[in-house]
C-alpha cells in the first residue's frame, strides 16, 4: 500500500504554503494522497481567529479540484482537545496497523518536537517527513539532545523506503521556500487590503463573504 500523508494544522485561513507544502510532500515521498486535518480545538496555541467549522469549509475550498488531497473532518467534528498522537492513533483505528502513515511537518515544527503531547510515541504509529528548505536543513546540531538522538536512530533519506514499513522512520525532503503566513494574511484582511494570490480565489471569497479576520 502507498503511503498516506497527513497534514494536520490549524489552517486559520489555509493559504498556498499549506498546499504547495502538501503537493510537494506528495510527489517527493510517493504519497498516494495527503489528508489534511484542521485542529477542531488546538491546545498549543492561542484561539483562532475563526471558528473550527469556518476553518474546515475554508479548508474543502482549497482542495477542490486537486485530487492528490483529501480532507478529515474528524477533529472539527469531535469536543475533544486537538492532539497529534490521539489523531494517528485515531487514524490507525480506522486504516489498520499495516498503513504507512507519513506525519508532515517543517523543520521548525520538528525543532519544537519535544514540547508534543506523547511525542514519543509519534515514530510508533507513523513514519515523520520533514520539510526542508534553504536556510532550515534537518541537522542533528540545531536538536535538543533527545530529538538529535532521535533523528541519529530513525533518519532514512531513502523515500522509497516508507513503503516497507507502517511507521517508525524521519524522512527530510526539500520544498519550495514560500514565505507566506496566516497571521500575515490575517492581518491584512483586518486592514482591509488584499492578500488574493497567498491563497485560493475561493478560500477569499468565503472570508469575505463571513467576514472573517475583519474589524
Amino acid at each position: 500500500m502507498a503511503p498516506l500523508g497527513i497534514l494536520g494544522g490549524t489552517f486559520d485561513p489555509i493559504h498556498h504554503a499549506h498546499l504547495r507544502l502538501a503537493l510537494e510532500a506528495g510527489e517527493a515521498l510517493g504519497l498516494h494522497k495527503v489528508r489534511l486535518i484542521p485542529a477542531g480545538q488546538p491546545k498549543h496555541r492561542d484561539k483562532p481567529g475563526s471558528s473550527a467549522d469556518h476553518r474546515l469549509a475554508m479548508t474543502r475550498l482549497a482542495v477542490e479540484g486537486l485530487p492528490q488531497l483529501e480532507v478529515d473532518p474528524a477533529e472539527v467534528l469531535s469536543d475533544a482537545p486537538s492532539y497529534t498522537v490521539p489523531t494517528l492513533e485515531r487514524l490507525r483505528g480506522e486504516l489498520g496497523n499495516a498503513r504507512p502513515l507519513v506525519l508532515l511537518m517543517g523543520v521548525d515544527a520538528f525543532q519544537g518536537l519535544a514540547r508534543w503531547h506523547r511525542w514519543q510515541d509519534l515514530l510508533k504509529l507513523a513514519h515523520i517527513g520533514v520539510a526542508t528548505r534553504p536556510g532550515y536543513t534537518l541537522d542533528e546540531a540545531t536538536l535538543e539532545p533527545a530529538l538529535a538522538d532521535l533523528l541519529r536512530h530513525h533518519r532514512n533519506d531513502d523515500a522509497s523506503a516508507l513503503a516497507s514499513a507502517a511507521a517508525g522512520m524521519i524522512i527530510p525532503f526539500a520544498i519550495t521556500a514560500l514565505d507566506i503566513s496566516a497571521s500575515a494574511i490575517r492581518a491584512q484582511f483586518a486592514r482591509g487590503t488584499s492578500p488574493r494570490f497567498l491563497l485560493p480565489d475561493a478560500v477569499v471569497d468565503y472570508i469575505d463573504l463571513h467576514r472573517l479576520y475583519q474589524n
